[in-house]
């Protein structure tokens, strides 16, 4: 017995060892390295205006706690993350003093999430909304480090300290090169709120999405906190053609273009022998628009035949529809000649309509992402793009089953042997 404990043991240690031989991280998976630890500031205008209690029942305030709860209970580990308060703490209505009305409430770096959801339950509607200056102070708070860096706005209401547009103030941060984004939040469906929103949101490559329930509001923070840790990729402004003839020439990157309602815009992409292109493109709703629509994406040749296509629909209950195509080019057969590039014209359609009372100008905002990859070649290329890279994460578990299989069936066989011949 004692022998087939050791023998179990050293089955599990052998097991253990091969998956940390195996495995695609070693201990330093863990570690991280504060310099380049992502960093979030999560800014809240916490202006009188958020007493109105329009969001489930309650108040703006207390829907933002809430929230806020939530998303402090999932902020990754990794993220350093600081709260940011707007009109917090000046009552009065002298608007100089109120439009300096701006503080740090939680400092970036480390999250100690009790100590932070404290200081968010102390928060109650004050004072002015001073949007601008609010951005200037968020971008000081994430000054130092490498790492990616982003600005979560979150408000009611327009800016009320003008003439500080932060409109301006964020171009201006984006012509620093700071790589730093900043996405908002309206918590008013209003459309002089969305306009400005979205106004600094594109001027930095962000996001701006309109919430009117808790629920949607933490999952979106949420959502814009986990996507701090992802390279920020600056979007090229470009824009489409009516046909392929004439369309911009697009290389790998990330683009944004304006398309009409109903309309049809195309460009174009040089893929050589052995690439695969992948291409996705999301048209947001930016105002209100009747239900039922969709977007489509296609990959047709220069003389007009259909390649691929993706094509994605909707019902009105999401902001943003997105769909996506791939596009293996065969590897050149003759390698002794210099590879000829396929011209292919992506066409990006929408059938967005809107109800008469609402304005069809500007078009609705389009993000198109176009990579080029080496395409599979090889039926092993297949299955390991099939899989990704954890293909041989797999072989190695398999691996590992069945040499534990084989060992504990000689255990068994051999202490069966042994309790015969006592």
């Amino acid at each position: 017995m004692i022998i087939s404990k050791r023998l179990a043991a050293g089955v599990c240690a052998l097991l253990a060892a091969l998956a940390v031989g195996f495995s695609p991280t070693g201990a330093a998976a863990d570690e991280t390295d504060p310099a380049q630890s992502p960093k979030v500031d999560l800014v809240l205008d916490v202006s009188g205006s958020m007493r109105t209690r329009d969001i489930d029942g309650q108040s703006r305030m207390a829907a933002a706690k809430q929230a806020f709860n939530e998303v402090l209970d999932a902020v990754p580990s990794d993220v350093q993350l600081g709260i940011r308060t707007l009109g917090a703490d000046y009552p009065g209505n002298d608007r100089k003093t109120g439009c300096k009305d701006t503080a740090q409430l939680y400092p970036v770096g480390p999250l100690d999430r009790t100590e932070a959801k404290t200081a968010v339950a102390t928060l109650a509607p004050t004072g002015w909304t001073p949007i601008g200056p609010a951005l200037l102070k968020a971008a000081d708070d994430l000054k130092g480090g490498d790492a990616t860096r982003r600005i979560v706005l979150i408000t009611d209401g327009e800016d009320t300290c003008a003439p500080l547009d932060p409109c301006e103030v964020a171009r201006s941060i984006a012509a620093q090169g700071t790589h730093l984004v900043v996405d908002t939040l309206g918590l008013v469906p209003d459309a002089k709120i969305r306009k400005q929103l979205t106004c600094i949101a594109e001027a930095t490559g962000g996001t701006y999405s309109s919430v009117q329930h808790t629920d949607e509001l933490a999952g979106r923070v949420t959502q814009l906190v986990d996507r701090a840790a992802d390279p920020v990729a600056v979007p090229v402004a470009t824009e489409g053609a009516a046909q392929c003839t004439g369309a911009p020439q697009l290389k790998a990157g990330l683009y944004t273009d304006r398309e009409r309602f109903s309309e049809h815009r195309w460009y174009r992409v040089d893929v050589l022998p052995g690439q695969e292109l992948r291409a996705s493109v999301s048209v947001g709703a930016d105002r209100a628009v009747n239900q039922d629509y969709g977007v489509l994406l296609r990959a047709v040749t220069a003389s007009g035949r259909e390649i691929v296509r993706g094509e994605q629909s909707g019902n009105g209950r999401t902001d943003v529809i997105s769909s996506g195509l791939r596009y293996p080019k065969a590897p050149q057969d003759d390698d002794d000649t210099e590879p000829a590039p396929e011209t292919v014209c992506l066409q990006v359609s929408n059938s967005f309509s809107a109800p008469a009372s609402v304005k069809t100008t500007p078009g609705l905002p389009v993000e198109l992402t176009v990579d080029l990859v080496k395409a599979p070649d090889a039926a092993s290329d297949v299955a390991a793009f099939g899989l990704g890279r954890g293909w041989w994460l797999l072989g190695a578990l398999v691996l590992t089953g069945f040499l534990a299989g084989v060992l504990w069936g000689w255990i068994a066989r051999w202490r069966v042997a042994v309790w015969r011949t006592n």
